[in-house]
């Protein structure tokens, strides 16, 4: 047992290291581009989601998003409610990477640590190495994937895991396991991409998987509101309203979870049970924006209300 908790680990921390180092990198390598976009194309709420989405898209990162966007608010370069559009989109961009961790991808791996190994000892120039680096990143994240896929495998035998693990087909249990677990590792994508890991070898069940994503979408809160420490009432209310959005979006799943989780089976027909689970990330946050971005007018206005600037004085 011991064996396979240290595997577990080693891949986790493979994977971890990985996600935070290709934020680092494509933040290098697309960084001044990835702002301009958040800046220029943010006049409207609509424009915001869409802008939100790519850019958590190329990162790799809804939380280095948000704070970037926590940032350009307490500069006042973008205003409140354009970065609400933003922090929405980002909820959206975040389930690319569990598309990405649904397909069979890990057994690949060495091929591009072997190809981003070679463009980082060839290399004469930063291009090259930024590039060498982003494919070797990425394989390091493949191959900490892979390592989990196969530390997990001996637990379908192990009658006490597979007790407790069968807990997580109650959605508030699951839900809190999803949230604790992000809490401590600090990353939504590493929770699903367990969550998906785990479904592909048995040990769950669609429902238990569903549950861990969707608390997951609560335990990715914490770093952003931390980054809001200190900053302007504007940066506050970014934080506060992306802690808001993912609440009412956990009730409102959790409340109709059988019904979510029946739809999500429908609409992924016979699909393998990892990519189910991918696809009910995917759903869910897609439905949440699209419920609550129409809301985003009353949001500022409530939030305004309760947390009005420190230089306005309220009768």
């Amino acid at each position: 047992m011991s064996e396979i908790i240290l595997s577990i680990i080693a891949g986790l921390v493979l994977f971890l290291y990985a996600v935070s180092s290709l934020s680092g990198i494509i933040k290098v390598v697309v960084g001044d581009k990835a702002n301009q976009l958040l800046l220029r194309f943010t006049d409207n709420s609509f424009k915001s989601v869409l802008v939100g989405t790519i850019v958590t898209a190329i990162l790799d990162s809804s939380s280095a998003v948000i704070i970037i966007t926590i940032v350009l608010v307490n500069a006042q370069i973008i205003s409140f409610r354009n970065a609400m559009g933003i922090v929405l989109g980002a909820n959206i961009g975040t389930t690319i990477s569990s598309q990405v961790i649904a397909m069979d991808v890990g057994k690949y791996s060495p091929v591009l640590l072997l190809i981003g190994f070679v463009l980082l000892f060839i290399s004469k120039s930063d291009k090259v190495s930024n590039t060498g680096k982003v494919i070797l990143y990425f394989g390091v994240l493949f191959f900490g994937l892979f390592t989990m896929e196969n530390a997990v495998e001996p637990l379908k035998n192990n009658p006490t895991f597979y007790d407790w693990i069968k807990k997580t087909d109650e959605p508030f249990f699951g839900s809190f396991v999803g949230a604790f677990v992000t809490l401590i590792i600090q990353s939504s994508s590493a929770t699903v991409g367990m969550a998906i890991i785990m479904a592909k070898k048995g040990l769950l069940t669609v429902s238990g998987g569903l549950a861990i994503m969707i608390g997951a979408e609560l335990g990715t809160c914490s770093d952003t509101l931390i980054a809001t420490i200190k900053g302007s009432r504007a940066a506050l209310k970014t934080g506060v309203f992306h802690l808001v959005f993912n609440l009412m979006s956990i009730i409102l799943g959790l409340l109709l979870f059988t019904p979510f989780v029946d739809f999500v089976i429908k609409i992924s027909q016979d699909a393998p049970i990892e990519r189910i689970v991918a696809n009910g990330h995917m759903l869910f946050n897609i439905l949440g924006v699209l419920i609550f971005v129409w809301t985003i007018p009353a949001f500022e206005k409530l939030l305004n209300k309760l947390l009005p600037e420190k230089n306005l004085i309220v009768s």
